[in-house]
């Protein structure tokens, strides 16, 4: 199969599991929203099969979701997640590729995509906050309780679960961004 094949199947793959991956904890939406379970497949595209997909399943999967099931709701979670998502993506797929391949690397990448996707989430919500919708609160304590204390469980399993899946990808050799 060649790799462009691959990189469209495996972001098929991707794009899939962001909208299914969600169901398994749609019933409780604090459930959901903690463990963020549509980010996983969002910086899994991005490690395996580079940013330029990574940002772009980041970017489709919420809004692609919204359309099919009426979830997230689009403004502003939904937008803020396609923005947030899409930098998860274009940060996990050019760190990965671009760090030297030791182990550790892959958990320097998870982090700072993590890092970097929040804070534009935080940058995006804060202009839709401040041009679109001023009555909704929105300030430094809510960032940082909504993106970084609530997220916490998703932030913990993600560090567990990423590096461990894109090991065996890596073993199994079916990385396409290296």
């Amino acid at each position: 199969m060649k790799s462009s094949i691959k990189r469209i199947t495996f972001t098929g793959m991707f794009l899939a599991l962001a909208m299914v991956l969600p169901f398994l904890t749609g019933q409780i939406p604090q459930i959901g929203n903690a463990l963020s379970p549509m980010h996983i497949p969002v910086l899994l595209c991005g490690f395996v099969c580079g940013w330029p997909y990574g940002l772009v399943v980041g970017f489709i999967a919420p809004l692609l979701r919204f359309a099919l099931f009426g979830m997230p709701p689009i403004f502003p979670t939904g937008i803020t997640m396609a923005f947030e998502l899409a930098a998860y993506g274009l940060a996990a797929g050019l760190l990965y590729k671009t760090l030297p391949k030791k182990i550790y690397n892959i958990y320097v990448s998870l982090l700072l995509s993590m890092l970097i996707g929040r804070i534009v989430g935080g940058i995006v919500k804060f202009f839709i906050v401040t041009f679109f919708a001023p009555n909704l609160p929105f300030g430094l304590a809510i960032f940082w309780t909504d993106y970084f204390v609530k997220a916490v469980p998703g932030i913990i399993l993600h560090i567990v679960l990423i590096p461990v899946i894109v090991m065996a990808l890596r073993n199994a050799r079916l990385m396409l961004n290296e």
